[in-house]
Parts: structure tokens; C-alpha cells; sequence
């Protein structure tokens, strides 16, 4: 009997995001299914981004990957605004990282930003010969700052082997940098035992804590507070749909989604905040799209396969999405696809009100594509290959 693949990921650290969702979906699935042995290196153990300061023992992904017996180190670094340059690491933090690639048959890499620390290996000839592959999930390199450059320098250097993209748009947009290395699309999947429709509809628990009543229009918009993801573009469209349904409600969950958060708080008064809620960063995603009849999106750039539509739809809510990334392919016969005009946007969401149960019914046999475990499937088929490639080398 063979032994089990040994994957080391490498990520930024432990904070709220779509890509550290979906990344920690796959580590776990992987590890469970016994024929490959995870474990993580995170290089920070906390974040300080969104308005906010998140700690990585906190984090729901860190505890749920513990508790499968996953091993988790860190470098004990802070992440920002900004990833960490290859000069940021100290000797001791390169000893302990080239430590743990060596542990690995193969190096996931959780987006280019933490290809700073395998370069700073590789200048001071520690890092392991080990194969990389590099997850991707923006659909705008540029505004990846100098990680993008790492990327490219990690494949001119033989570093990187090979690239996942979660998107066509993702591949597309990188595949000027990826060079020689291989090239893997694998569509981003969700869990649909935790995202699935209420059986029946009132009393609903997220509504109840919230005051809404059963009748109220809901609209939720998960997202972290950050100019890709325009905030100020869903308060304005909650300014022009309040215009057309006056007693809607608004659900904004994620990080920097509070009333804390001074920038948002401006952008709230400027459109007048009644019946909006800011809720934050939310341990119950499920229950919270749930209670929504629709789940909005307006990001202006950077999406590549937004996991809120997805997570929404199979929830029971209807998608409504600007044009970004691969969202129009996702949310192709179950949601909308909108202009980026406030009053568009407003509309989009009346329709899918109206047309929620036409919408609904495509969702529900659509859920197979939506799931993970071909997700998970396709991730262990590109891992295996490149791992299996290092073993016949070796």
C-alpha cells in the first residue's frame, strides 16, 4: 500500500475571505479522504485588514481544519494590506519554513502573495525541490502589487510548477505570467449539506434575531469591505430599491461590515441607513442566506467565481450579480446579471423577487454543479500528478 501524499499548504494566514473558504474546503476534503496528508503553514497568525483585527485561533476554517487532525504551524507574522516581501522573513522564519517544505511531497500555495517566502528561500538556497502549485482566484493580476512579479519570477526560477485557477477568467487573465508551467481550471464548489433552502418559510431564526417580519423583502450582501467589492454601489442600490420597496431589509455580512467602521458608516448616512444591517463577520452563512430572497453582488472588479452567489442560490436565495470574473457563467439560468447603474441593480432585484420561485426551481437541480465533491475531486487529480511526477524524478 502506498503512502499518502504529504501536502504542505502555504498560505497568508487565517482570515475572512471567499479564496480562504473554498481553500480550507479542499485542504479538508483532501485530507479526509486518506489518500493524501495534509497539513498548513500559515505566515502570519493574524490579520489586520478590513477595518478589522481577525486572529488566526478564531478563525472557523482554523478550527475546522484542526479538528480533522490537520497540523497548522505559523511564522507568527501580522498580514495587511500589503503580503510579505522576501526580505521580511528572518533567518529563523526561513529555517522553520524550509523545515516544513521539506516534510512535503508537494507545495499548495494559497494565491501568489506567500511566493515572497519561496523566493526568500531560494536566495538563500534553503528552499527544498519541491513541486508547486499556485491556487489562483482574481480575475485582475495587476491588482495583485508585487506578488505578481514573485508569481512571474517563481516560474522563470522553476519554482512554481503548475497553477489552479478557479475561474476561466482567472487562467485567462494569468496565463501571460504562467509561462511553462501547467494550467488547471477547477470550478469553485460548495458544501450543499450546510448550503441548502428552509423546508418551509416563517419563523425564520436570522429574521427574528434581526426584527424583519416573514413578509419583508430581504437582500444580503456578503462581502468584505473593500473598494473591489463597492460597498458604496450596494448602498446606493439600496437607496434606489427603497424607492420601489419601501420596507425591504438589507443584510451586510463580512469583515469591515459594521457600524464601527467609520467608512462605512459615512457611506450608510450619505444614503440614510433604515432597515439596513450590518451584521459583520458571520459563523452562520447558511442560516443568513437562508432568510434572504436575494443575494447581492457589485463588486467592480477582481471576482473570478464568487462563492456568495453560489453559497445563495443552493441556499434558496436568487442571485443578482454585476459582470465580473466568471459570475454571468455561474449564475446562468438561476440569477441575474446586472449593469453597474444603481437603478439596474434596484430593478435586478425586484425581478428576482417576482421570479424567485422560477429561479429557485433551476437552483434545485442545479445543486450537483454547485457542490464540492467534484471540486475536491479535480484539486487531488492535478495534486497527484505533480506529486507523482517528483516521485518518479526522485
Amino acid at each position: 500500500m502506498n503512502a499518502p501524499l504529504r501536502v504542505l499548504s502555504l498560505t497568508e494566514g487565517f482570515f475572512a475571505g471567499g479564496a480562504r473558504i473554498l481553500h480550507s474546503d479542499v485542504v479538508g476534503g483532501l485530507h479526509r479522504s486518506g489518500e493524501q496528508h495534509h497539513s498548513v503553514l500559515a505566515i502570519a497568525s493574524r490579520a489586520r485588514r478590513d477595518a478589522t483585527v481577525q486572529h488566526m485561533a478564531a478563525d472557523p476554517r482554523y478550527r475546522s481544519l484542526r479538528a480533522a487532525g490537520i497540523a497548522i504551524a505559523s511564522l507568527g507574522k501580522t498580514a495587511g494590506a500589503v503580503p510579505h516581501a522576501p526580505h521580511a522573513f528572518s533567518s529563523r522564519q526561513l529555517r522553520a519554513a524550509s523545515r516544513a517544505i521539506a516534510a512535503a511531497d508537494v507545495v499548495l500555495t494559497l494565491k501568489e502573495q506567500p511566493l515572497g517566502l519561496l523566493l526568500a528561500l531560494d536566495d538563500a538556497m534553503m528552499l527544498p525541490a519541491r513541486p508547486v502549485v499556485t491556487c489562483l482566484h482574481r480575475s485582475d493580476p495587476e491588482h495583485s502589487g508585487e506578488a505578481l512579479a514573485w508569481l512571474a519570477d517563481g516560474v522563470r526560477r522553476g519554482i512554481v510548477t503548475a497553477a489552479v485557477s478557479c475561474a476561466r477568467s482567472t487562467d485567462a487573465a494569468y496565463a501571460p505570467v504562467l509561462g511553462g508551467a501547467s494550467r488547471h481550471v477547477v470550478d469553485n464548489g460548495i458544501d450543499l449539506s450546510r448550503f441548502r433552502p428552509s423546508i418551509t418559510r416563517g419563523g425564520d431564526p436570522v429574521r427574528r434575531e434581526l426584527g424583519i417580519p416573514d413578509e419583508a423583502v430581504v437582500v444580503v450582501y456578503a462581502a468584505r469591505f473593500d473598494t473591489m467589492k463597492d460597498p458604496e454601489l450596494f448602498l446606493r442600490s439600496v437607496a434606489a430599491h427603497r424607492r420601489m420597496i419601501p420596507d425591504a431589509h438589507y443584510v451586510m455580512c463580512g469583515a469591515g461590515m459594521t457600524r464601527e467602521n467609520a467608512g462605512l458608516l459615512a457611506m450608510s448616512d450619505a444614503i440614510g441607513a433604515e432597515r439596513v444591517h450590518a451584521l459583520g463577520i458571520r459563523d452562520d452563512m447558511p442560516a443568513v442566506y437562508r432568510a434572504a430572497d436575494v443575494v447581492a453582488l457589485t463588486s467592480a472588479f477582481g471576482e473570478a467565481a464568487p462563492l456568495c452567489l453560489l453559497e445563495g442560490a443552493a441556499s434558496g436565495a436568487v442571485p443578482v450579480t454585476t459582470d465580473v470574473g466568471d459570475a454571468a457563467r455561474l449564475v446562468a439560468g438561476i440569477g441575474i446579471v446586472t449593469s453597474r447603474d444603481p437603478d439596474a441593480i434596484a430593478a435586478g432585484w425586484c425581478r428576482a423577487v417576482d421570479e424567485r420561485v422560477a429561479f429557485s426551481g433551476v437552483a434545485l437541480g442545479a445543486r450537483r454543479r454547485l457542490g464540492r465533491d467534484r471540486m475536491i475531486a479535480e484539486y487531488a487529480a492535478v495534486i497527484a500528478e505533480h506529486g507523482g511526477r517528483l516521485r518518479v524524478a526522485a
